[in-house]
């Protein structure tokens, strides 16, 4: 009798760690190879019907990645487009790699260290801008305001801030910068290029496709990890992720002033928005409150972040919380700037559909 109560117990022990490990499993994050591993939505916790109606809401193209797997898609997310401004974080996250090879000391270096044309314009207003308020949209480039003390967001300072790190501090094509050092380390399975309208029309620009671009949101969602590396040091991450530019930061006058000669837009103007401030760091939007207690994204979660083109229509949304990325492409989505205090802009009615969408009650946090 005892053999068997110990035969008994032992199986049940095998079945019950066997389960644990299944269970485990089923959440714990995975990084995907040459291909996406891909699953049902249930399998890692999310309603089809509620991801039915996201694609349904928001048309285009795009794709939901849970604990690294690629879990739904829809439209064509093999076809590499442009994102707009969805690439500033790229970007940004090239500067942060810059700096991990010590090509430049610091976000708070000055600019004119690598472009000395700064010192020349304006009485040398310009030659106190840094890499951190390029990053800010804080550096007064054509601008009155001298650099760090308004909020603009600027297009042909960020024009600026591409040619600079990329020719000037690589001393290579944006191209090639980015397949180094991020496209060849995750994988990049489509065509990408910086010069998505030709190598003469707006440089700087990013074709990629959804699901490239959704590895790009995994290696954030991991603080710069990918796999068993460490591509971005996680304190630059952790640091561009806490940097948002204080809620009560003016926004600039809008007068112009001088750029350097033959300077270009990287697509806009010199003022686009006045959202920003309280929410804005290093070229993500955070999930933050502006100083009216407005948060950016009413129905998503605090810990959520987002790299966003044309007001939303292109847009990579990151939820630490919920292990999730989701990106898409060429949606009906477009208000982003109207979110602060509005639940019902289409952008927060995504936010909610992707929130509503995740069906496990406990929220795993990434390592």
């Amino acid at each position: 009798m005892n053999k068997i109560w110990i035969c008994k117990s032992i199986l049940t022990g095998i079945i019950f760690s066997t389960l644990f490990c299944l269970q485990c499993h089923a959440t714990e994050t995975v990084f995907p190879g040459k291909h996406w591993s891909e699953c049902k939505p249930e399998t890692v916790g999310l309603s089809k019907a509620k991801l039915d109606a996201l694609r349904d809401f928001v048309g285009g193209c795009g794709c939901v990645v849970r604990h690294g797997q690629l879990a739904y898609s829809w439209g064509n997310i093999t076809k590499s487009e442009d994102v707009a401004s969805a690439m500033k974080p790229v970007i940004s996250s090239l500067l942060l790699m810059a700096i991990q090879e010590k090509k430049i000391p610091s976000v708070d270096e000055n600019v004119c260290q690598f472009e000395p044309g700064l010192e020349k314009i304006n009485n040398g207003k310009d030659a106190k801008i840094t890499w951190r308020q390029f990053a800010s949209q804080t550096s007064g480039y054509g601008l009155a305001e001298t650099p760090g003390t308004a909020y603009s967001y600027n297009d042909f300072a960020l024009a600026l801030y591409y040619d600079t790190l990329m020719l000037k501090v690589y001393q290579q094509p944006g191209t090639d910068v980015l397949k180094s050092h991020l496209a060849v380390p995750l994988g990049f399975e489509d065509s990408f290029t910086f010069e998505a309208f030709g190598p003469q029309d707006r440089p700087g620009r990013l074709a990629v496709s959804m699901r490239d671009f959704a590895r790009f949101g995994l290696l954030w969602l991991h603080k710069g990890r990918w796999n068993t590396n460490q591509i971005i040091q996680s304190n630059l991450c952790q640091m561009a992720l806490t940097s948002a530019i204080p809620p009560q930061t003016p926004l600039t006058s809008g007068k112009e002033v001088d750029m350097l000669p033959r300077q270009r837009s990287i697509g806009g103007t010199r003022n686009i928005t006045p959202i920003g401030p309280g929410y804005y760091s290093f070229n993500w939007w955070m999930n933050h409150t502006d100083k009216l207690g407005r948060r950016l994204f009413a129905n998503a979660p605090a810990d959520t972040f987002v790299a966003s083109g044309h007001g939303g229509i292109r847009m990579l949304l990151i939820i630490p919380s919920l292990d999730l990325v989701v990106c898409w492409n060429d949606t009906r989505v477009e208000d982003q700037d109207a979110n602060p205090g509005n639940p019902n802009t289409r952008s927060n009615q995504a936010a909610r559909l992707i929130k509503e969408a995740v069906q496990d009650k406990e929220t795993t946090f990434p390592h």
